[in-house]
């Protein structure tokens, strides 16, 4: 194995994880690294130091990642250079600044704007941008409201925080609130989920959310998180958002750990981008690039994609009563239902999103999300012998009055609960 070949198996994860990050496509994924992979070899004599070959070697697969976009770009018909000459009629969104209409519509992925330019700037019809695209009408109908929607989401005036002074987050209550799940005679309903998993906030700018653990049976909380996003963030020229996470014991609100992230959200996955931890006085920057250091706390799904944005019900996970059963898959995440959550006096028509142990083995949850996608209810169950030599007992033995359910023919017993200032 020559030099070369040595430190290119060395960094082929990295290379990968950046651009199946990049690239939502797994066929132009794959064609763009044998690019990058050529390209390399060739110029390779031009490396002066073999210790720098790993960002040597990312910058180039960053250029050819540039490179697939502008062809996507000219095969969509995509000519931007219109918009020097021309604005959007106050009359369709009240945008008038050209200039932050073009680089709002550069954050947007193609086909938004292809839609949005068939429709604003060439003035075509429903009808015929179904004809030129060769799509139903009904998939131009549901295209053109999610361009318009990410748009809008982008725009910055949507953006404009004219809050004063401390951020004050509403108080969550010391004892969770009394509530009832009733299974739904109707057929679940999809859902647009764009929270950070586990996390419960949604990476967009603008946003903020408190939440807190509550210990069952006692019912008590005992921990309080306060979060929000604080600005644009870039991570190895990925564009996300920081957010920030101040955790509190509910008893002891000096007892404060400091967490960031940062997070991108699209328009069909949420995932984490970095984190950054402290270690002694040195702030540790922790990316997907990292391998085995990021990817089990803050890595999920296929190619580290990140959680599905559009749920519909799958099949994966089917339940009956406490008995659940699911594929042999990897990522089983799946709508299993229609509830009636009641909860502090109020009731909520939701979906239950279960997660099969996705993110930690030994660990299921309950994720009862409203029509706009926002958990209502979230619930932890531990496998009965999760963490046995650490707690010495089983979990039905530790929680014996706490609800079970029963996963492929195994235990699972219910620890805590989660419930966020949206339902206050």
């Amino acid at each position: 194995m020559d030099e070369f070949e040595r430190l290119l198996e060395a960094e082929r994860s990295p290379v990968e994880r950046f651009v199946k990050f990049r690239i939502a496509s797994r066929a132009d994924a794959e064609d763009v690294l044998q690019e990058v992979y050529f390209t390399a070899y060739q110029k390779y004599f031009q490396l002066k130091k073999p210790e720098s070959f790993k960002a040597w070697i990312i910058s180039i697969a960053r250029n050819k990642c540039n490179d697939y976009f502008r062809r996507k770009a000219a095969c969509y018909e995509i000519p931007l250079d219109e918009l020097e000459e021309q604005q959007l009629s106050d009359s369709r969104h009240g945008f008038s600044v050209v200039s932050t209409v073009r680089e709002t519509l550069s954050l947007l992925g193609d086909k938004d704007k292809q839609i949005l330019y068939l429709y604003f700037w060439k003035e075509m019809s429903q009808a015929e941008i179904s004809r030129r695209l060769n799509i139903p009408v009904g998939t131009v109908k549901s295209r053109l409201y999610t361009a318009k929607k990410n748009f809008m989401n982008k725009y910055p005036r949507y953006y404009t925080d004219e809050s004063k002074g401390e951020w004050s987050m509403k108080k969550l209550p010391e004892l969770m609130p009394e509530y009832k799940i009733e299974v739904s005679t109707e057929p679940p309903f999809a859902v647009k989920w764009e929270e950070l998993m586990g996390w419960f906030l949604i990476p967009r700018l603008g946003e903020k959310l408190s939440w807190g653990m509550y210990d069952m049976p006692s019912r008590k909380c005992g921990h309080i998180y306060d979060m929000e996003v604080i600005g644009k963030a870039k991570v190895h020229g990925i564009e996300g958002v920081e957010l920030t996470a101040r955790e509190a014991s509910y008893s002891d609100k000096k007892d404060v750990i400091n967490r960031t992230f940062v997070a991108q959200l699209t328009d069909t996955h949420c995932r984490y981008l970095s984190t950054i931890r402290n270690d002694g006085d040195v702030r540790n920057f922790i990316t997907f690039l990292d391998g085995e250091e990021f990817l089990p706390n803050w890595g999920f799904g296929e190619d580290n994609c990140g959680n599905e944005t559009n749920l519909t019900v799958r099949g994966d996970i089917l339940r009956n009563g406490t008995v659940i059963t699911s594929a042999q898959k990897a990522f089983l995440l799946d709508i299993v239902g229609r509830y009636t959550v009641t909860i502090g006096g109020k009731r909520y028509d939701t979906v239950c999103v279960m997660d099969i142990e996705t993110y930690n083995c030994g660990v299921v949850s309950e994720q009862f999300l409203d029509r706009n996608g926002r958990t209502i209810l979230w619930r932890r169950f531990n496998r009965d012998d999760w963490e046995l030599d650490h707690y010495k007992k089983k979990w039905s033995e530790q929680l014996p009055d706490n609800d079970r359910l029963t996963v492929n023919g195994t235990t699972y017993v219910q620890w805590y609960d989660c419930i966020t200032d949206y339902i206050l």
